[in-house]
């Protein structure tokens, strides 16, 4: 038995998952943010429900792999913590971390739409972008803890749609100017609407009009879909992902998805008749299910 976390800025999600991975009923409580007694006794006493031979967890953070510290922006009191080896001492178990994006992307390989495909780049277009890759059912990590991260580095286009539009380099919370996170997510879909258009309109609100047949929506939504399709395409002819499970809040939309699964599909060296991008399998707790696979195969 695996304890699971999913954890988030405003609440902690628990379940016990069995050796076939299926998952116990899901509790839920407050996420202590500014006191890590607080914090390590709430998960010591969700976890000592049930039997369980090691915990696993899903979070919004990055763990170096070098000295296992945390970098966590929404939960202060565990940020800069050797968070694995501070609660393996509490809980007195084998404790193992894996940030949402990766989380989402074993879900989908081992329980989703991923099923059945040997690699797997799992896509979230939500407030911003970020992805996760599982290879022969086994995620891939890189130097520094990151991997599948295809939204930074100055890779946007000067020039988008069909009329070949002049897009401004935007500045990114990373540091740079440029990056794919600035146009690729809700926010940026946001930012494009106003930087073409001189209007605010959230991402929601653009969607829908774009699908009623507002003009200046789909010039938004064709100058976004242009930007991603380019880097999404070069990302799967180099490590020959055959799904791109979306998740995140853009993903709400299919016909969003598949106007970019078309745009990316027919700028691939390997052309397919069959969808690339496709609405994630793993619509109930992927971040409980991301973990409960990354504690089985752990353990």
């Amino acid at each position: 038995m695996i304890a699971c976390f999913d954890i988030g800025g405003s609440a902690v999600k628990y379940a016990a998952a069995d050796a076939a991975g299926t998952l116990g009923p899901v509790r839920r409580v407050p996420t202590p943010l500014h006191d890590f007694d607080a914090f390590t006794d709430t998960l010591a006493v969700l976890a000592a429900s049930a039997p369980a031979h090691g915990v696993a967890i899903s979070l919004a953070g990055v763990i170096d792999p070098e000295d296992g510290r945390i970098q966590c922006a929404n939960i202060p009191c565990i940020h800069g913590r050797t968070l694995a080896a501070d609660l393996a001492a509490r809980l007195k178990l084998p404790v193992w971390i894996v940030n949402d994006a990766d989380s989402f992307a074993l879900a989908e390989a081992r329980a989703g739409a991923g099923r059945g495909h040997r690699q797997v780049f799992g896509l979230i277009l939500g407030t911003g972008v970020g992805g996760g890759i599982v290879i022969d059912g086994q995620l891939l990590t890189g130097p520094g803890g990151f991997a599948g991260e295809w939204g930074h580095g100055p890779a946007a286009a000067h020039f988008a749609g069909e009329a070949m539009t002049a897009i401004p380099r935007f500045a990114c919370g990373c540091g740079q100017s440029g990056c794919l996170d600035t146009v690729g997510g809700a926010r940026g879909i946001e930012r494009l609407h106003l930087a073409l258009h001189g209007a605010s309109a959230d991402s929601v609100a653009i969607v829908s009009a774009w699908q009623a047949g507002d003009t200046r929506a789909a010039r938004t939504v064709d100058c976004w879909a242009d930007l991603l399709a380019g880097p999404l395409a070069m990302l799967v002819n180099t490590i020959g992902a055959s799904i791109l499970p979306v998740g995140g809040g853009l993903a709400n939309s299919r016909a969003l998805v598949a106007l970019l699964d078309a745009r990316v599909r027919a700028r691939i060296l390997r052309k397919t008749g069959a969808p690339l991008l496709v609405p994630a399998g793993c619509t109930v707790e992927p971040g409980l299910i991301g973990a409960a696979w990354l504690g089985l195969s752990s353990a």
